[in-house]
């Protein structure tokens, strides 16, 4: 049977997918990235783990995979094939594309994790129909992805959709980018996390437990969230001034408290807006699946076959 390989590398783990061409999951599997043995052992780690998924579709489906999708995080050079940068994974320009289109003996399309993401939930997902769209995934940085009728925007050096390092607090804290005062210092998951361990004085404390003593009426919590709040508002109005989006689309850990997020933020965008149009704002709805049914859709894109109902991994 016809179908291709979907795989999506995280910082701790790697999630895989042999996906049939209506969209079907044939096979999921998962392995330990590997990154504590080094970078050199995290890319041999995935071609062994490509290599473990066309033998699977060999013996199981009767052919080899057509293509492969592969989502890495960190910087990427897609129109090269080139993982450029990963702090997490240790590594700097890894011809990922052509080793793994070596190992596999097929074409093979190599994506931005958060972009890959973005790709799903803009087709199948949360922004399913929207022609424009914005996806945002607020975790332990901030990312995003910007959705052009049913393609993604790279930019001309990979660096689209990096709203994360908009500044929205001039002269504010410092951020490893070198910037002060970016966006991802003051509404990602981490940077909730940070702010409500120190206000509550628990340094096991993190943005969900934040999240809870919101909802319980916690005064603290109510500041701490109400200035993640404002910043992320900040950052978002920049964005859509610029995208113009149809549909906003919010994930990631902190988009998991749910309308403890959403009906402030909603409210937050709306008090800023002047001329904008005001885009609907919406939670993700593939979870950390996304990334993975991003990376089969890349792959079905280098056939001209792109389906439109996957079914979700887990």
């Amino acid at each position: 049977m016809r179908h291709v390989i979907a795989l999506d590398v995280g910082g701790t783990g790697m999630k895989a997918a042999l996906v049939g061409p209506a969209g079907e999951l044939l096979h999921r599997a998962r392995r330990a990235t590997g990154r504590e043995r080094g970078p050199d052992a995290v890319v041999e780690g995935i071609l062994d783990f490509a290599a473990e998924l066309r033998a699977h579709g060999v013996r199981h489906l009767g052919e080899p995979a057509a293509a492969a999708g592969v989502a890495v995080p960190g910087i990427v050079d897609e129109e090269r094939g080139v993982a450029t940068y990963s702090a997490n994974l240790g590594w700097r320009d890894i011809p990922l594309r052509e080793l793994l289109a070596q190992q596999l003996g097929g074409p093979v399309a190599l994506g931005h994790d958060v972009r890959t993401g973005g790709l799903a939930e803009g087709r199948i997902g949360a922004g399913r129909g929207a022609d424009r769209f914005l996806f945002v995934p607020l975790g332990t940085g901030i990312a995003g992805a910007i959705g052009i009728s049913g393609r993604v925007e790279a930019g001309a050096h990979g660096f689209a959709g990096e709203i994360g390092h908009i500044v929205v607090r001039p002269g504010g804290a410092a951020c490893p980018c070198g910037q002060r005062g970016c966006l991802e210092r003051y509404a990602s998951a981490a940077a909730v996390s940070e702010a409500w361990a120190a206000a509550s004085g628990d340094s096991e404390a993190d943005a969900a437990d934040c999240a809870k003593a919101v909802e319980s009426g916690d005064p603290n919590a109510v500041g701490v969230w109400r200035d993640a709040v404002d910043a992320l508002a900040d950052g978002l109005v920049t964005a859509l001034t610029l995208l113009d989006p149809r549909t906003l689309i919010i994930g990631g850990g902190l988009a998991e408290a749910g309308e403890t997020l959403f009906t402030p933020l909603r409210d937050a965008v709306r008090q800023r807006v002047t001329f904008q149009k005001l885009p609907t704002i919406v939670p993700a709805a593939l979870g950390d699946s996304a990334g993975c049914l991003g990376a089969g859709l890349l792959a079905w894109d280098l056939l001209d076959t792109t389906p439109t109902t996957p079914e979700e991994p887990t």
